[in-house]
């Protein structure tokens, strides 16, 4: 039986919790807990225990991402084809931990481990450790995938996904992007850095060529490729395409997939051997030309009535018109398409352009004249060729050349004169034919203006993967400290596959009904965070007792951990 006894000890009473038992023959007390005076008593039922310190992990986003990778079978993936000595972590999971680093916040890999030892990963890579987790050893386990190797592990694990979450491949974006780095020019142990026309205006530095496709369907990573950041993207289009049709062939099947893909690119890979090798491979298509290509369809007026408005919902203030027409040695589907925001935007940019190039113009002349006045009598006389060089400056934005017209003469004193004028004609001509147009190319006979227009703006998908990418607080590629090409190649497959596990989290997430930005998903999971309470020592035991307790979660927050199947974990080993 159970008792609750009263001691008195040096006058002050005591109570304990004991257990009697008949041990031979006699009632005996078997155990004792001391519990305390009544005040101690009433206090613990109140307050309980007061915990000495409290230690905080992430965990909502880190698990979220922790159960895609699981799901797409990455460290499994890569351990087949990478295998190492069963000692520590595997070539598979330092892949992992680098890429859900990636898609988190991410660190170099000195700094990895600081990361890591704040997150409830701890649970699911008992062997990371402070040693495990420094540069030297994620490079030594990067250099045992070689570059044939990179290509087959995100081979395996894009068929393991496109199988099982059924990965609608009726619509896929392409386009290319790159990089810049800071590797020293002379640095000749990589060949993969090279400079080139770089998309954020750091020409001066060796850049990182990659380009991407991706199912419209959740924005899934279906195939990539890292390459010379010197190489044209109209020349590395048919490389692209080539691999990416076997790769499809490979994914589907030769009688699924490929008749049914409507592949999407824009006007900077068109050229005649492109367009003949779609051809060859039966590729369906929509792209886009250059007005300047097609002027006999520019020259229609934008309030002509062959324009047809579009009724769908997402087109409002679209208007088109398609004609037949042979283009690259085909004839195809061309839509010649009016948007009244694109005109606005357009027209816009235009007044600011011709307002600034007039401001430099009206400075250019004012600094003959008070040449010619005896003003500025100092430096090198102005010649008309150096004149025409300059003006031809100011008028490089498009459309200026036709609309600002510039004369340039030779006084008896021999210095040039600049005189300017704004075709207003001209203008008016631009805004009723150029401005506000899209020439969209397309081999679906079978689809109506609506649907071409529709899958041409789709391109916006790989446009924000890009823009995601690139992105300082949230983006996967930065910062890159590589400088070989086996490893920027490694760095690739894993900030490819944190798109990935990314991009599966937030189809997950629409197809449940919320709709959520992929920032918003990502701000709202990593603020879940759990907190492990450690409360003192009592007597007898070794060490401290823990608590486990998540953060007070929001609505939009449960919704995620509902959609995402998220569960607290029991296992309590941190803190």
């Amino acid at each position: 039986m159970e008792r609750l006894e009263a001691k008195k000890i040096s006058g002050r009473t005591y109570y304990y919790y004991s257990k009697w038992a008949w041990v031979d023959g006699k009632c005996r007390r078997v155990w004792q807990k001391y519990l305390g005076t009544l005040k101690n008593i009433a206090k613990a039922v109140d307050e309980g225990p007061a915990p000495l310190y409290a230690e905080i992990f992430q965990w909502g986003l880190p698990i979220a991402l922790w159960k895609e990778c699981c799901l797409a079978n990455v460290i499994e993936e890569t351990d087949k084809l990478c295998p190492k000595r069963d000692q520590g972590l595997s070539v598979g999971k330092y892949l992992a931990i680098a890429a859900i680093n990636r898609a988190i916040c991410p660190n170099s890999k000195r700094s990895m481990w600081e990361w890591f030892s704040q997150t409830v990963l701890l649970r699911h890579f008992p062997h990371a450790s402070k040693a495990a987790l420094t540069s030297q050893r994620f490079w030594d386990h990067m250099d045992k995938i070689s570059g044939d190797a990179v290509l087959s592990i995100w081979k395996s694990i894009l068929k393991g996904v496109a199988k099982r979450e059924a990965i609608d491949l009726s619509s896929v974006s392409y386009d290319g992007t790159n990089f810049y780095t800071f590797i020293d020019t002379f640095n000749v142990r990589c060949h993969i850095a090279e400079r080139g026309k770089n998309k954020q205006g750091r020409n001066n530095l060796r850049q990182v060529s990659y380009a991407l496709f991706c199912s419209e369907d959740g924005h899934i990573p279906l195939f990539y490729d890292t390459y010379d950041g010197n190489r044209n993207d109209a020349k590395q289009f048919p490389l692209m395409l080539k691999k990416f049709h076997k790769f499809l062939v490979e994914l589907s099947g030769k009688d699924c997939a490929v008749p049914h893909t409507t592949l999407i690119f824009d006007k900077g890979n068109n050229s005649s051997d492109n367009f003949a090798l779609i051809d060859l491979l039966k590729l369906n298509f929509v792209g886009s030309v250059k007005l300047d290509q097609h002027k006999d369809l520019v020259q229609v007026p934008n309030n002509d009535p062959i324009f047809e408005a579009c009724e769908a919902v997402e087109l409002e203030g679209t208007k088109a018109f398609r004609v037949k027409k042979e283009v690259y040695g085909q004839e195809r589907v061309i839509v010649v398409t009016y948007n009244q925001n694109l005109f606005n935007a357009q027209w816009l940019t235009l007044q600011n352009d011709i307002s600034k190039a007039i401001e430099k113009l009206s400075l250019l002349r004012q600094k003959l004249e008070d040449r010619v006045n005896g003003v500025i009598t100092r430096g090198k006389s102005p010649t008309l060729e150096s004149v025409q060089k300059q003006y031809k400056s100011i008028l490089d934005r498009q459309h200026l050349k036709d609309i600002i017209a510039v004369t340039v003469s030779k006084g008896s004193d021999d210095i040039p004169r600049l005189e300017y004028a704004i075709d207003t004609d001209a203008v008016h001509k631009l805004s009723i034919t150029y401005l506000g147009k899209n020439i969209i190319i397309s081999n679906r006979k079978d689809w109506d203006n609506a649907r071409i227009i529709t899958a041409y703006r789709s391109q916006y998908i790989i446009e924000a993967v890009f823009k995601e990418m690139k992105d300082r607080n949230t983006g996967s590629w930065w910062p890159m400290y590589h400088w070989t090409d086996s490893k920027i190649k490694v760095h690739g497959l894993y900030c490819t596959i944190a798109l990935l596990i990314r991009a599966l989290m937030f189809r997950r997430t629409r197809k449940a009904g919320l709709r959520l930005s992929m920032k918003r998903i990502l701000s709202e999971l990593d603020a879940i965070r759990e907190v492990i309470n450690i409360y003192p020592r009592k007597r007898r035991q070794k060490t401290e007792r823990k608590q486990a307790v998540l953060t007070k979660m929001s609505e939009v927050q449960q919704q995620l951990m509902s959609i995402l199947m998220l569960e607290k974990e029991e296992n309590g080993i941190l803190g």
